[in-house]
């Protein structure tokens, strides 16, 4: 699938308390989906996957996954810094990503010879796993 348009990376909505505030994720997508935002790109690139755990970041794709109905395309970021970690994540979001939807997935790991192989990405498509550790 090829994307195009405005696709937004939304902020992950909390609580005063810290918590995930699923109403206010509700709100929001609905919005992007009211104001023609063409996808929304949950737990991508917004910087606060690091300090959520496995489950709220599962929590987080499932939720909007729900929330956005088919009515917009979304994207489920599954980068971790434990590529164990971003596997899991990518896994889960194949089991409740449409068959429209792809995932953004990036692990950032040092090697012995960094040179060899400056990225060490693992990239996820639902069509097709790639994988260079």
């Amino acid at each position: 699938m090829m994307f195009q348009g405005s696709l937004v990376a939304i902020v992950t909505p909390l609580t005063d308390d810290g918590e995930l505030d699923f109403e206010s994720l509700r709100r929001l997508v609905d919005w992007h989906v009211a104001e023609g935002t063409d996808g929304i790109v949950v737990v991508g690139t917004t910087g606060e996957s690091p300090t959520l755990s496995v489950a709220e970041h599962e929590a987080l794709i499932a939720r909007t996954v729900e929330y956005s109905a088919g009515r917009i395309p979304v994207i489920a970021g599954t980068g971790a810094n434990s590529t164990t970690e971003a596997i899991e994540l990518t896994r889960f979001a194949h089991s409740v990503l449409p068959a429209t939807a792809s995932l953004s997935s990036r692990v950032k790991r040092s090697t012995s010879s960094p040179a060899s192989s400056p990225d060490n990405v693992v990239t996820s498509k639902l069509d097709r796993t790639e994988e260079r550790i």
